[in-house]
C-alpha cells in the first residue's frame, strides 16, 4: 500500500477498493493533500469533502477528512454531491476540495478529484505528485496514525448549487419540453431534480420523464459512461416510443452530459459545444473559446464566424482549464462531452451544458435535429482505439503513408489533407492504444481515409 504508483494518475486518484484503494491510503492522502496546499502557500485552514453514490465513498471520504484533521485542517462535508456540485463549493465558500468519484468506472473502483480554491484542477504537474510522494511517506510511517482532533462541519449546498446554475441560464420562459434523463443510476439521479425539476427551486416548463434516477453504485442497469453507444439505447428507445424533444444522459459523477434528439439520434459533442459557444459569444462579444484538437473543424469555423476567437488545445481537462485561466475563455468543450464555463469558475458542469441545450431548443420552435443539425457541417468517425505493440513506430509509419499532409504535433499527429479531410492519431497515456479520429466534407470519404489509416495502424 505504500507504493501509490498504480492508483495516482496524471489528473486524480483512481483504484479498486479495498486491495488498492483504501480508508489508510484516503486518510494519508488527506493529510498529504493539505501539507501540499501549505507548502504551495494556498490557505488550508478548511477543505470541502463530497461524494458520490458508491457504497465505499463515505468512509474513504471520512478517513481522508481524518487525514486533514490531522494536519491541522478543518472540514467542510457535504455529502452526497455530483463532481460538479463539489466544484461549486469550491468556488462559491474559496475552499480546496476534494471529490470522492470513479466516474463512469465500474463498482469496484472508486477515487478522489482534488481541486485548489476556486475549483482551480490539481494534476501531476500542479501537486498531485507531491501528494503522492508525502502519502507514501506517512504509509510507510507506521507511526503516522495519530488522529487530530476532529474538526468536522456538515451543510447541504444542493439548493445553493441549483439557484447558481439557474441564474447563469434562464429557462423560466421557454416553451413546455418533455425530457428524458438516463441518470445511469449516478449523481444525476440527485442533482436534476433539484436543478431541472421543482424539488427545491420553482418547477420550470420542463416535463422531465427519470430514468435509472435511484443512486446505486453498482450501476445495475448499464455502466455510467454516455459515450459508449451501448449505454444511450435505452434512453434512445424511451425517446422513440414517448415522443419526448430530447433526452439527456449522464456519466457517474454527473460531470459530463450527453445529448440525444427527438429521432433517438446523439447529438455529436462538437455540435454541442459550437451551440454552446454561440449563446455565450452573444452574451459576452469577442470572448476566446477553447475546443480540444479532435472537435469538428466545424467548431472553430462557428466560433470564427460568430465573433470568437478560437482556440485549439490538447486533450484532457487540464489542459483545457489552463487554457482557459491563460486567455479568461468564457467556454470550453471536448469531444468526450466535458463543457468548461468561466461562469463556473473554469470548471466543467454537464448540467450547465445541459440547460444551455434545453435554453436554445426552447426558445425557438424546431425540432433539436433541425437545431443542432446547423452545428454538424461534416462526417465524423468518432474514437476508434487500436492496440498496437510500439505506438511510436505506427504513428512514424502512419505518417510516411501521407507526404502532401500538414502535420502538427500538438497532441499526437493531426494530419491536415488538401482535401480538407483530417485525422489525429495519438497514444493513449496509460494504454498500450492508438486513439484514431477521422474527420472529412462527406462519409464517403471520411470512411475511406478511417479505413486507410486503421489498415497500416493493425496491420
Amino acid at each position: 500500500m505504500s507504493d501509490l504508483s498504480k492508483i495516482v494518475k496524471a489528473y486524480d486518484v483512481r483504484g479498486t477498493v479495498p486491495d488498492q484503494f483504501n480508508e489508510s491510503v484516503a486518510r494519508a492522502l488527506g493529510t498529504a493533500f493539505v501539507e501540499m496546499l501549505r507548502e504551495s502557500g494556498d490557505d488550508a485552514d478548511q477543505i470541502v469533502i463530497a461524494h458520490d453514490m458508491r457504497e465505499s465513498g463515505p468512509g474513504l471520504a471520512a478517513a481522508f477528512g481524518r487525514g486533514a484533521n490531522a494536519a491541522g485542517a478543518a472540514v467542510l462535508s457535504i455529502g452526497l454531491a455530483s463532481t460538479d456540485e463539489l466544484y461549486y463549493a469550491s468556488g462559491a465558500l474559496g475552499l480546496p476540495g476534494a471529490m470522492f468519484t470513479a466516474s463512469h468506472n465500474p463498482a469496484r473502483y472508486n477515487g478522489i478529484k482534488l481541486c485548489r480554491s476556486g475549483a482551480k484542477p490539481v494534476g501531476q504537474d500542479t501537486g498531485l505528485a507531491v501528494v503522492r510522494r508525502r502519502a507514501e511517506e506517512l504509509l510507510a510511517d507506521l507511526n503516522a496514525e495519530a488522529d487530530g482532533p476532529s474538526r468536522v462541519e456538515t451543510r447541504d449546498l444542493l439548493r445553493d448549487y441549483a439557484a447558481h446554475l439557474r441564474s447563469l441560464v434562464d429557462l423560466s420562459a421557454i416553451r413546455p419540453l418533455k425530457v428524458i434523463v438516463d441518470a445511469g443510476n449516478g449523481m444525476g439521479g440527485f442533482t436534476v431534480p433539484a436543478v431541472l425539476g421543482d424539488q427545491v427551486l420553482p418547477a420550470l416548463p420542463l416535463t422531465i420523464v427519470p430514468m435509472y434516477f435511484e443512486l446505486d453504485g453498482s450501476f445495475p442497469n448499464h455502466e455510467a459512461n454516455p459515450l459508449d453507444p451501448a449505454n444511450l439505447v435505452d434512453l434512445q428507445q424511451a425517446i422513440r416510443e414517448q415522443g419526448a424533444d430530447l433526452g439527456v444522459a449522464f456519466d457517474g459523477d454527473a460531470d459530463r452530459c450527453f445529448i440525444i434528439d427527438e429521432h433517438g439520434d446523439p447529438v455529436s459533442p462538437s455540435a454541442v459545444t459550437a451551440l454552446v459557444a454561440v449563446r455565450e459569444l452573444a452574451k459576452f462579444p469577442g470572448s476566446t473559446v477553447i475546443h480540444n484538437l479532435i472537435t469538428s473543424a466545424a467548431v472553430p469555423e462557428i466560433i470564427a464566424e460568430n465573433g470568437g476567437k478560437p482556440v485549439r488545445a490538447r486533450v484532457g481537462h487540464s489542459f483545457i482549464k489552463a487554457e482557459m485561466a491563460r486567455t479568461n475563455a468564457v467556454f470550453g468543450g471536448e469531444h468526450s462531452a466535458h463543457y468548461y464555463f468561466r461562469d463556473f469558475w473554469f470548471a466543467d458542469t454537464g448540467m450547465l451544458a445541459a440547460m444551455h441545450v434545453l435554453a436554445a431548443l426552447g426558445e425557438q420552435d424546431r425540432p433539436l435535429s433541425d437545431l443542432a443539425g446547423e452545428y454538424e457541417r461534416y462526417a465524423a468517425s468518432g474514437e476508434i482505439n487500436s492496440t498496437v505493440a510500439d505506438a511510436k513506430a505506427k504513428v512514424n509509419e502512419v505518417r510516411a503513408a501521407f507526404p502532401n499532409a500538414t502535420v502538427d504535433e500538438l497532441d499526437g499527429m493531426t494530419a491536415t489533407l488538401p482535401d480538407g479531410a483530417w485525422f489525429n492519431l495519438r497514444a493513449s497515456n496509460t494504454e498500450p492504444l492508438l486513439r484514431l479520429n477521422v474527420e472529412a466534407p462527406k462519409p464517403d470519404r471520411m470512411a475511406s481515409l478511417r479505413d486507410e489509416v486503421l489498415a497500416i495502424v493493425r496491420r
